[in-house]
């Protein structure tokens, strides 16, 4: 199968299985696993005299021990370790996974949260501010040393999650989300990156030089770039024009941009 229709034949999937909720790789697996639990049941009630309810769980026997290949499992456990060695005074993170990246550093230290949308339960180490970041934060200019947004830019302005339709929703989120950060202060993004497009309402793919440029026009100096590829192959890229300019030509890469925020004038010589 070439590139093309296997991409097609994934997305129709993903259309098909997590937007209708029908999921014929699901029913398959089903289907093929039944004559193993009869058989199975029928083996364990010949031992087992007590109640026996019905409650089948055929999909485990395909899977592995773990999920460990997948962009977001890696991607938040990489930055958790960035920022574990780092140590900064404060960190604030805007939009990742609470269920994976913020639960990891909470694990650790204290760390709060900016999110559109609200979060009604008490979480230990986690304090949470709703803010829609494609507004400017009244009252935080220069308020954390250390932010991260994980795989989460690339929706602002696309209406997905509550947020106001803006094709250049992620350029005031990035604006915004600079105000945040003290100078010499840290930025964790990470976007998918490749050909420039929007796959809507999913997301936006960027051009890594778009990113690069906008980052720089909010005053931060990009100091390392980690790409996860989709087969969870993890590497450190080349910063240079022409490394940046060959991952624009990529269908799709994570990219994770590691910021540093510049002073906003030049210090005076003494």
């Amino acid at each position: 199968m070439n590139t093309k229709l296997k991409t097609l034949c994934l997305r129709i999937h993903w259309v098909i299985g997590v937007q209708f909720g029908i999921d014929f790789r699901t029913m398959f697996r089903f289907l093929k696993s039944l004559p193993r639990y009869i058989r199975d049941l029928q083996q364990f009630r010949s031992g087992y005299t007590g109640r026996i309810d019905f409650m089948p769980c055929l999909h485990d026997w395909y899977e592995e021990a773990g999920s460990t290949k997948d962009e977001y499992f890696l991607q938040d456990l990489l930055v958790a370790r960035m920022i574990f060695e780092a140590k900064p005074e404060r960190h604030v993170d805007i939009g990742s996974r609470v269920d994976g990246f913020v639960a990891h550093v909470a694990s650790f230290r204290e760390i709060e949260v900016f999110d559109m949308r609200p979060i009604v339960s008490q979480i230990p180490g986690v304090q949470f501010t709703q803010a829609d970041l494609m507004k400017p934060v009244e009252g935080k200019r220069g308020y954390c040393d250390s932010l991260s947004c994980l795989h989460a830019l690339e929706h602002f302005g696309l209406g997905r999650y509550r947020d106001l339709i803006d094709p250049k929703g992620f350029e005031s989120g990035l604006a915004n989300m600079a105000m945040l950060i003290k100078n010499q202060g840290t930025f964790y993004l990470s976007v998918p990156i490749g050909v420039e497009r929007v796959e809507f309402n999913a997301n936006h793919v960027f051009d890594p030089r778009v990113i690069v440029k906008l980052a720089a026009k909010n005053l931060f100096h990009l100091t390392a770039l980690i790409l996860i590829r989709q087969n969870g192959k993890v590497e450190m890229s080349a910063l240079d024009d022409v490394k940046l300019t060959d991952l624009a030509r990529e269908k799709y890469v994570l990219g994770i941009f590691i910021f540093k925020k510049k002073s906003s004038s030049p210090k005076r010589e003494a």
